[in-house]
């Protein structure tokens, strides 16, 4: 049976991830635990580069042309995701304005106006997972925030699976710093500490509520 015809009532969510391993494997744990249609939310590494702006224009790509092999159809998406990090990119913020400028504007399969977002890490996906075990208030580099997670999470390794059912017991306590540092920074802060991640994660963690 086509996934068009086993989709679900809720929200058809694309999400296109930076890593190839690391956040979708994380994401699709939260999607196989809250029993979340595949047919709505389809997890993607980009597939044009790991710069942001590539994993940006790739989920709009994506959104648009679709990719038959994939499952996907064009346009077939009411809520797109661009999930990147800070790091030492240069595209970083370039990718944060063309997210922007395309929230909004683009047009699904039911001629409704697409919510178009970048969830940012700064400096990286793993911030969100030591929030869990820490309150992080200052700037920190990626080589500390791993270092530090390794200490909560000795076997953690990037590109390995389980990271949501481990932490998933501290989730409420790493959503609330999240929120925390959002109301103090936001994507364009750097060097501060910021994760939009909570959004995604409360998002799918709530979608059949």
């Amino acid at each position: 049976m086509a996934k068009e015809a086993q989709r679900a009532s809720y929200a058809r969510i694309l999400i296109v991830t930076e890593g190839s391993k690391t956040e979708p494997l994380y994401l699709e744990e939260i999607r196989v635990a809250h029993q979340l249609h595949s047919a709505n939310v389809e997890v993607q590494p980009g597939e044009l580069g790991t710069a942001p702006i590539q994993v940006v224009r790739y989920a709009q790509q994506l959104f648009e042309q679709g990719d038959l092999y994939k499952g996907i159809r064009p346009k077939s998406f009411e809520q797109v995701y661009a999930v990147f990090d800070r790091d030492d990119h240069d595209s970083y913020f370039n990718a944060l304005s063309l997210a922007q400028s395309l929230d909004g504007k683009l047009r699904n399969d039911d001629r409704q106006a697409v919510r178009f977002q970048a969830i940012a890490s700064v400096p990286s996906f793993e911030l969100w997972l030591l929030l869990h075990y820490e309150d992080i208030q200052a700037p920190i580099d990626r080589d500390e925030v791993m270092a530090r997670l390794k200490q909560h999470i000795p076997a953690y390794d990037k590109g390995a699976g389980g990271a949501f059912a481990t932490t998933r017991v501290r989730l409420e306590t790493a959503m609330q710093r999240a929120q925390a540092l959002a109301a103090k920074f936001n994507a364009y802060t750097d060097p501060e500490p910021f994760t939009a991640l909570h959004e995604l994660v409360e998002l799918l963690t709530t979608l059949r509520a």
